[in-house]
């Protein structure tokens, strides 16, 4: 049974860095598209980043675009986010999500995938 386990949130003062996992398993996730979203109390969730099978394409919202870095190590199955400068508004649940059916761009919705993980609250504090 596919499965994806978020790790690495927590508490973070502003202008600080954290960096979130995303473990894969029970299916060849090397070969989908991974992304990473966010939902804030009260607000939709949003598309942060997302990253092609091969890395060959990366995307990112422009709201973090140059401070956050998607990457993944297909070998072990797993999705990384770099979030460095963070701001009190990037506080939110992160999640990880994976598409296994092909395409060859990185979705932006969340209709764009079909697997997710539980999350990992990220707070950024004043």
């Amino acid at each position: 049974q596919a499965e994806l386990v978020e790790s690495g949130g927590g508490l973070v003062q502003v202008g600080g860095s954290l960096s979130l996992s995303c473990a894969a398993s029970g299916q060849a996730f090397n070969s989908y598209v991974m992304g990473w979203f966010r939902q804030a109390p009260g607000k939709e969730r949003e598309f942060v980043g997302g990253v092609t099978y091969s890395s060959s394409q990366v995307e990112y919202a422009d709201s973090v675009k140059d401070r956050f870095t998607v990457s993944r190590d297909s070998a072990r199955n797993m999705l990384f986010l770099q979030m460095n400068s963070l701001k009190v508004e990037d506080t939110a649940v992160y999640l990880c999500a994976a598409r296994t059916t092909f395409t060859s761009v990185v979705p932006r919705t969340t209709t764009g995938y079909n697997i997710w993980g539980q999350g990992t609250q990220v707070t950024v504090s004043s």
